[in-house]
């Protein structure tokens, strides 16, 4: 990682099965105690125009999230992105990941302040 350049997470959420997988690992990767998370899976039920039940999930980093600056900074992948099943987090430097958004629309882009 150069330094200067912002980092962030793309968040695809039309491929999140809502494994959790991504909310235990963050959990596991800080010792957190349970209440405190940095990523939560929140589920979404939306109706299909032809009345039909779709279910969504929707992984987001909380305010507690620090992209798992002591793995980032060992060149490793935040434990999040490394333990998604689904593969639908990705960690990388916000300029690229900007650019990838205009390729789907179902994605969110993710950056610390």
């Amino acid at each position: 990682m150069s330094k200067g350049t912002k980092y962030g997470l793309l968040i695809d959420y039309e491929y999140c099965t809502g494994c959790f997988t991504c909310q235990v690992a963050c959990a596991q990767e800080h010792s957190r105690p349970e209440g405190i998370i940095g990523i939560q899976v929140t589920e979404m039920v939306q109706m299909l125009p032809n009345g039909k039940p779709y279910l969504s999930f929707i992984p987001f980093p909380t305010e507690n999230c620090s992209m798992c600056a002591s793995r980032t900074r060992k060149s490793l992948e935040p434990a999040c992105v490394k333990h998604c099943m689904a593969k639908c987090i990705k960690h990388g430097p916000i300029e690229d990941l900007a650019k990838e958004m205009t390729k789907k629309a179902r994605l969110a882009l993710w950056a610390p302040r």
